[in-house]
């Protein structure tokens, strides 16, 4: 959680449901801040299994990245630009993330009708995703108007993203329809384990140059690049992070960029899920096989040759934090992935907040949530009493996939003892 004896200020709360929180231990009771939060309380009327929806395509801000409104639809707006992991070989990028939409029923399908023109050399790729009843989000996953993205699990949210490259601004994306729909059965899709792998880290640096997400990077910062658009969080977000170990400390970082070498493998995944390379073993780099034993003749999905065996990027900030002084090996764990700790699945909620080895502010930060992150609890117990956000709870929640304690006022619910959730023995 945020805390600091040095009178720094709390992170910025956002606009949400009010929630119980504990007050000071001198008052010795709960209050009620006022209704459950709309996602919990609203009920809903019984709704057919499948939905159609016209995407609006307008601009969508800091989700958006190097795209142009013309004429109605959506254009790259520099064909020379690229991203930063992944350097010229993604010249001509552009992407828009378009807003969540919501359903009345579950679903666990989705076919994309994207209306496009797109001269010889151009792409566009529609990725979908979705919200479940706990909070949490799927990878981003493919979806055509022929062939579906089959959803690990049932959702009620469902949320597009457009990537466009086209190096010579001739492509226009004139439309997005989506189609979602609940099938018989569960789909034919393995659930990815979670997963940590020993790989190999290279300093990102490029400042001032571009994520695809599109955060412009700056000095010391603290993120992560990997090689598939699966995992990769909204600008701002820390709904995909890693843990990333390395010889002097961990820390928690967001995935903000694509790369490095690879756009389209997601490692972690296993083989009989994996987006491209699926005949790689789970956890090994495309990069890293072509360097270490010539796969693919030793060169990356661009055909370029491989250099070094880079799985991961890392910001300034977070290279140095790990104790790094030159790219090297590293731990990483991907936080986002199911079936690691047992535990109760939730969402945070505020930006640079921190997690401590103790249930109190004064131990050890052992990692930062750069924003909103899907997490495990395993269980609770009472610690120091925190104020903060115009919150008092002693409530500190312990999450396994970070090894420490978050204070309960971060905890997305409405409750200041999480409900389900057992006392830490």
């Amino acid at each position: 959680m945020y805390t600091s004896s040095s009178g720094d200020s709390p992170p910025s709360r956002p606009v949400r449901a009010p929630r119980l929180v504990l007050l000071a231990a001198a008052l010795g009771s709960l209050l009620l801040g006022g209704a459950l939060p709309a996602a919990a309380s609203e009920s809903r009327a019984p709704a057919p299994s499948s939905a159609g929806w016209t995407v609006d395509l307008g601009p969508a801000g800091a989700d958006e990245v190097n795209l142009v409104h013309t004429a109605g639809a959506l254009r790259v707006a520099s064909p020379a630009f690229h991203t930063a992991a992944a350097g010229g070989a993604t010249a001509g990028f552009a992407s828009q993330t378009e807003p969540a939409h919501t359903l009345s029923a579950p679903v666990n399908r989705v076919t994309a009708d994207l209306r496009a023109d797109l001269p010889a050399g151009a792409s566009a790729v529609v990725d979908v995703r979705g919200r479940a009843a706990d909070g949490s989000w799927t990878e981003w996953r493919e979806a055509t108007a022929r062939v579906p993205a089959d959803l690990p699990v049932e959702v009620t949210v469902v949320q597009s993203r457009i990537t466009l490259q086209d190096a010579t601004a001739g492509a226009r994306i004139r439309g997005l329809r989506l189609h979602a729909d609940r099938t018989a059965a569960a789909p034919a899709v393995a659930r990815p384990a979670a997963v940590g792998a020993r790989v190999y880290a290279t300093r990102e640096g490029l400042v001032g140059g571009t994520t695809a997400n599109g955060h412009v990077i700056a000095p010391s910062d603290h993120f992560v690049a990997l090689p598939s658009r699966r995992g990769l969080s909204p600008n701002g977000s820390g709904q995909y992070s890693v843990q990333v170990c390395g010889p002097v400390r961990c820390e928690t970082a967001p995935v903000w960029d694509v790369g490095p070498w690879n756009t389209q493998d997601d490692y972690w995944n296993p083989s009989s899920v994996r987006q491209s390379f699926g005949d790689l073993a789970q956890g090994l780099p495309e990069a890293q096989a072509a360097y270490q034993s010539g796969y693919n003749g030793g060169h990356d999905g661009f055909g370029r040759t491989v250099s070094n065996p880079a799985g991961i990027d890392l910001a300034d900030g977070t290279f140095y934090n790990v104790g790094l002084n030159n790219n090297g090996w590293v731990t990483v764990t991907y936080l986002w992935t199911t079936g690691g700790s047992s535990g109760s699945p939730f969402t945070t909620w505020g930006t640079g907040v921190r997690i401590h080895s103790q249930a109190n502010t004064g131990s050890t930060t052992v990692a930062t949530l750069a924003g909103p992150t899907n997490v495990t609890v395993s269980c609770q117990v009472h610690g120091q009493l925190v104020n903060a956000e115009g919150y008092s709870n002693d409530g500190w929640a312990y999450l396994p996939g970070y090894g420490g304690y978050i204070s309960n006022i971060y905890i997305d619910v409405p409750q200041a003892w999480l409900p389900g959730v057992p006392t830490c023995s």
